[in-house]
This record gives structure tokens, sequence and C-alpha cells, in this order.
């Protein structure tokens, strides 16, 4: 999951990935001074390598707090992100320590990847490439989430959702959307394509 690029290409990547995605961003040099998730992840990518040592647990800990702080992202250096990731806007956003996610996600402002269990096990949810998280959704407990999925803003997932769904609700329901019947439509298009996402 972690980046073993470069870290000139990885933050190069990382921009490239914000600019795509995020159609407020004006130009590389706006996203790479101002965007909080990208620098939230960032700094996440330090406090991460520095929690793989148990001796520079502590420092890492204080980094995480200290990113928090800063950006109104609070990711654990426990957790394990994969490349191109982004979080759009970003306030309120926790990801907690054993939460896994792959290449790839998005996720906006006021996601919840949260634990259900008090004890020291596999706690947090895993999400797989190519996943979007709308605002405000929470993903709890130690639930799998299929590449592609898209979960619509304010959902609260508590069950596994399997690759290519679209999951909306409370408790969330899935359901794999029917798109052959759209116009044709890039891949960005297809993206945005299911206003129930955004509700």
């Amino acid at each position: 999951m972690t980046s073993h690029l470069p870290v000139r290409e990885t933050i190069r990547e990382d921009v490239t990935a914000a600019m795509e995605r995020d159609p407020a961003a004006t130009s590389r040099w706006v996203v790479l001074l101002t965007s909080a998730g990208l620098h939230a992840i960032w700094l996440h990518r330090i406090a991460h390598r520095w929690w793989q040592q148990r001796r520079l647990r502590w420092p890492a800990r204080l980094l995480a707090y200290a990113s928090r702080s800063i950006t109104g992202i609070e990711i654990h250096p426990g957790a394990h992100i994969g490349r191109r990731f982004f979080i759009d806007h970003g306030m309120g956003v926790v990801i907690g320590e054993t939460a896994v996610i792959g290449d790839d996600v998005m996720l906006f402002h006021g996601v919840t990847l949260g634990g259900t269990s008090g004890q020291r096990v596999k706690r947090h949810p895993t999400l797989g490439d190519e996943v979007m998280v709308g605002a405000g959704a929470k993903i709890l407990g130690d639930v799998h989430v299929g590449s592609r999925v898209k979960v619509g803003a304010n959902s609260v997932i508590v069950k596994d959702v399997p690759t290519g769904a679209v999951a909306t609700g409370i408790p969330a329901q899935y359901r794999f959307p029917q798109l052959g019947d759209l116009p044709a439509m890039s891949s960005e298009e297809r993206l945005y394509a299911d206003p129930a996402l955004f509700i």
C-alpha cells in the first residue's frame, strides 16, 4: 500500500491526481501550496514510516497531531494508504489506525473510517482501489469496500460492499449502476453520473 516511489515522483503523482479530480484546481502551484488534503497525506507518509519503527512511534503520534491541527484531517500514523490518494476539502476527515486504503481513492470532507471494537485487532475498514466516498459518509468496523465502489454522501456502511457497487443510505444499501442507457461519456463524467451520491 505505501508508495515506494522517490519523494519527488510521489509529490508529482499526488498533485496530478488532485488536478484531475478537483475542478476548482486552477494550477499545480495552487494545489501544491493550498491543498489541505495533500498536506495531510504527505505528513501522514512521514508519520507512517516512523510508526513502523517502535522507537519512533511517539514522534509519529506528535506529527499526526500537528497535521490534524494544521489541516483539520486526522489520520492515525498506523493507517496504510495507497498511491494517488486525494481528500477534497478535507475538514473533519478521520482515518483510524488499522484502516487500509487502496490506490486512486478519493474522500470528501467529513468522512470517517472508524472502528467499532475497543480491542487491539483489525477494527477499521479496508477500501479497494478507485473508491469514492461522499461527504459525511461513515464506514465503520472491519468491513471491506470493494474496488470501484462509490459511497453516497452521509451514508453509513457497516457491512461489506462488493466491487463496482453504489452504496447509499443509513444503513447503506448497495446496488449496481445501470449506465448502459446513458449517452457516451468520459470516465470523469461517469464518476459523477449518479446524483444520489451527493444527496
